[in-house]
């Protein structure tokens, strides 16, 4: 088991360093990934908020795609915020022209569900499996979840859609904890990327 895991952040677009602090307060060794040769040797992944699209056209012109959906397949922990939670569903429901997404999570997803850019706010989410009040979550743009299969676990829903979501190793949250400054979120994943070294 790894004392301290080694956990690459996707590192194309979107908040990098707020996931970079909070995998350290965490007890992981953070690192950034940009190129197909570093996910080689990672323990877990971080998929960060930002824009989607963006994210998944520049993963495909740095030949990441592949090798990300052939890792996260493999069984690498992986974790997605925001933007990170639409490129691990399996489907997206209102796709732009040309975006992916990665898979490793059986659901389809809603972009912008919860509003544009002016409508972001923060909300108390109880999280299945995180011990202590609710988190704070900041939504941003966020996603929502309109479905799953049934070996999706839904760990917290928020309105009446579920906002946190996990199948085997793959972690998913709609809104972006990493900017709170309340790193439990992360330290369950550090766990979880510990327990499957």
């Amino acid at each position: 088991m790894a004392a301290t895991p080694l956990v690459g952040v996707l590192a194309l677009q979107g908040d990098v360093p707020e996931h970079l602090k909070a995998l350290t307060a965490s007890g992981a060794r953070p690192t950034t990934v940009r190129r197909p040769e570093e996910l080689a040797r990672l323990d877990g992944l971080v998929l960060p908020g930002g824009e989607s699209t963006t994210i998944s056209k520049l993963a495909a012109l740095f030949g990441l795609t592949e090798p990300l959906r052939a890792r996260i397949a493999e069984g690498l922990p992986v974790y997605g915020t925001c933007a990170g939670m639409i490129l691990l569903a399996d489907k997206i429901l209102d796709p732009r022209a040309g975006q992916e997404t990665f898979g490793g999570i059986d659901m389809i997803v809603r972009r912008n569900a919860f509003g544009r850019q002016n409508e972001s706010f923060e909300a108390s989410v109880a999280v299945t499996g995180i011990e202590g009040p609710p988190v704070d979550g900041v939504f941003i743009r966020a996603p929502w979840v309109e479905s799953t299969g049934a070996a999706t676990e839904v760990l917290a829903t928020y309105g009446g859609h579920p906002v946190a979501v996990r199948q085997g190793n793959a972690l998913a949250t709609s809104f972006h904890p990493e900017l709170t400054g309340d790193h439990r979120l992360h330290g369950h994943f550090t766990e979880l990327v510990r327990a499957a070294a």
